[in-house]
């Protein structure tokens, strides 16, 4: 199974799939973001854009993830934000399409719970060094709305273990319990955060 986990910039993708490898033994996490660094890294500055848009991107994270959920034995854990019909198709569709149970969840909140797990996530520095989310965020929440992005998930008032065990509840992936006390769980966020820090 691959558990494809969408949502806008902010939203809790990441930890809520760290989250669930965790939990889940024998699952894997897959970020097809890394994809699209490498390709950034090989491009000049002025080349790059939104390595969404480029369709060795699109050809790429398929290709991995196909040979990922055919040959690993686990749950394929797949955090990224997909927003364009045309990226969503040739990803989780062309997945689909070639036989893979792919399970997708939409991680919505409201504008300002986003903005506040932003700030959390700044390191001090408020928005200023989200300001791509940020300027991304309510053409995100609105593309994540549609019908064709169903699974929808509200995930205000949630901590990123009950978001969890609902996006495991829905696929029926057997989550072990959470032992973490607050303090562990915020530790334990914060390293997601740290482990996710790009410099280029």
């Amino acid at each position: 199974m691959i558990v494809w986990l969408n949502g806008p910039f902010g939203g809790g993708k990441t930890r809520t799939a760290y989250e669930m490898c965790r939990r889940l033994p024998g699952s894997v996490v897959c970020d097809p973001e890394h994809v699209g660094f490498g390709l950034h890294r090989m491009l000049p500055p002025g080349l790059r854009g939104d390595f969404q848009d480029f369709p060795a991107w699109r050809q790429g994270v398929f290709e991995v993830l196909d040979l990922a959920a055919r040959r690993h034995p686990g749950a394929v854990l797949v955090p990224m934000t997909v927003t364009e019909p045309v990226c969503f198709a040739e990803t989780v569709g062309r997945l689909r399409e070639h036989g893979h149970d792919v399970r997708h969840f939409a991680l919505l909140a409201e504008r300002e719970t986003v903005l506040r797990r932003l700030r959390e996530r700044g390191m001090g520095l408020g928005l200023k060094r989200e300001s791509f989310a940020v300027s991304r965020l309510d053409g995100c929440l609105e593309a994540l709305r549609a019908p064709e992005f169903a699974q929808h998930l509200a995930t205000d008032g949630l901590t990123v273990s009950r978001v969890a065990e609902r996006v495991a509840a829905s696929t029926g992936l057997d989550l072990a319990p959470d032992t973490d006390g607050p303090l562990r769980a915020r530790i334990r966020r914060a390293l997601v955060g740290v482990r996710h820090i790009r410099f280029d």
